[in-house]
């Protein structure tokens, strides 16, 4: 059969067209990662997880959204780019001195940064960093509420990695407390919590009406 090179072309350019529909535009921009970072990250995997490893990947099993409580991405970024945890967080630095951090950034005009390879282990939810992928928003304040555009890059960026990797829930930060007692479940302290209300359950509903073609499961502990 004889197929035209116009008809390739115009092949390519729909597989092209078709990719772009999921795969987001992401800048990478990393924070530090070095190997200080890394032997904290494995040190909190044994520590609070009781899981020992010769190195910090994870096996994603989960999405959890979250807002920074910063209303420039500058401020965001600055929050998650040092190894240690800084000295205005000691409601959680007597659990690891590791710093918090998150996969990827969304600034307020939806512009996605990636601050981290994927499958690294990130601090950003209690019990779940073993098998959980971050994405963080800038905002979150009643100055600087998440935005149409945030929206819609947390949408194509769940479903960029719902397509890559095997992701059986997506969750928003406030929701995480829900997995108490689940198997995926690891936080080794009963007493370890913090309470959250990011990214809302507005934004959480849209995000999942708008990937539920993925049949993520749904939460456990309905009543919590």
């Amino acid at each position: 059969m004889h197929v035209s090179p116009s008809a390739v072309i115009l092949f390519l350019v729909f597989l092209g067209l078709t990719a772009c529909k999921t795969q987001p535009t992401i800048i990478d921009t990393p924070i530090i990662f070095d190997e200080n970072r890394k032997a904290m990250t494995l040190e909190y995997l044994k520590d609070r997880y009781d899981l020992i490893q010769d190195d910090i990947e994870i096996k994603p099993k989960m999405i959890v959204l979250h807002w920074t409580v910063y209303e420039t991405l500058a401020e965001s970024f600055e929050a998650f780019e040092k190894p240690a945890l800084p000295n205005w967080r000691p409601d959680i630095e007597n659990i690891s001195g590791l710093n918090v951090s998150s996969h990827f950034l969304v600034d307020r005009d939806g512009t996605i940064y990636r601050l981290m390879p994927e499958t690294y282990m990130a601090r950003h939810v209690i019990g779940l960093n073993h098998c959980a992928i971050g994405i963080e928003n800038v905002g979150g304040t009643e100055n600087a509420p998440l935005t149409p555009a945030q929206l819609k890059s947390n949408i194509r960026l769940v479903k960029y990695l719902a397509e890559k990797y095997p992701i059986e829930y997506l969750i928003g930060h406030y929701e995480y407390t829900r997995f108490e007692g689940h198997p995926l479940w690891l936080e080794v302290d009963d007493g370890y919590r913090t309470e959250k209300t990011d990214p809302g359950p507005e934004f959480m509903r849209e995000v999942r009406e708008a990937t539920q073609s993925f049949n993520f499961k749904p939460l456990p502990n309905a009543d919590n």
